[in-house]
């Protein structure tokens, strides 16, 4: 077995990671909804960093299935629209709570929005007790507030849990210059600084997010979740994707 698939602990560069999963990235090839297949690929590439021992939570966001009720959701008043959506995240972070029980992950789902029948509340000690315990936290329902991206609930979480790293998540290996799949010469960049990202106007997340991992010194790291061994990868310090710093 090789180094990439069993590292030992002194490798290890992060401790504590928090990875913002997008909805759509559990669809696999649907239109909407959980792809199973996909979802357990994805639990497969967290077992690998789980089993080093890494503390990992999870933000995940709802696009999957409010895509399934967009049409619909035509002319909706903005905030009721973001709260469905903040439902939707309730249910993905159920399904890949449940998927990773079945790959022997203990893992526990807090919401922003109190829904105590179904997953405990959000509550920052129990998190970080939580991770402690080596259980993976998977946050949804965003911040509990409308007009609030889950990528701005990824980097206000990552803040409140001290993670030293904001891994996302992504379909590609990285930021580039231009979008890849429109422009085959695109440019990959390895490392880039916050300024720079800005100054050359790379659409990393949006603003209210990239400014709070700005500000809090909250590195950024962008990967292809798809790739076997990328998150690993990037958990170890490796050059993987692309690293935002200041």
């Amino acid at each position: 077995m090789n180094s990439l698939t069993s590292p030992k602990n002194s490798e290890k560069r992060y401790k504590r990671v928090l990875l913002k999963l997008s909805g759509e990235a559990l669809m696999g090839k649907e239109k909407y909804g959980i792809h199973k297949q996909t979802i357990d690929g994805i639990v497969n590439e967290v077992s690998k960093v789980v089993d080093i021992g890494t503390e990992l939570a999870i933000v995940i966001g709802g696009g999957n299935i409010f895509r399934g009720v967009a049409l619909g959701a035509t002319g909706m008043d903005r905030a009721t629209a973001d709260y469905m959506g903040m439902i939707g995240t309730v249910m993905n972070a159920l399904a890949l709570q449940d998927a990773m029980k079945l790959s022997q992950i203990e893992s526990r789902v807090q919401s922003a929005i109190r829904i105590d029948q179904i997953v405990e509340p959000y509550i920052r000690s129990k998190t970080i007790r939580y991770l402690s315990e080596k259980k993976v936290v998977i946050f949804s329902a965003g911040t509990g507030n409308p007009f609030f991206t889950t990528d701005t609930a990824g980097a206000l979480r990552g803040a409140e849990i001290g993670a030293e790293v904001f891994i996302k998540a992504t379909k590609v290996d990285g930021i580039y210059d231009s979008d890849p799949e429109k422009n085959s010469k695109a440019k990959l960049f390895s490392n880039i600084t916050f300024d720079e990202a800005i100054s050359k106007k790379l659409r990393v997340m949006d603003a209210t997010a990239f400014s709070l991992c700005r500000d809090q010194n909250l590195p950024i790291q962008v990967l292809n979740i798809f790739k076997p061994g990328a998150l690993l990868s990037a958990v170890l310090g490796r050059n993987e994707g692309t690293l935002v710093t200041n």
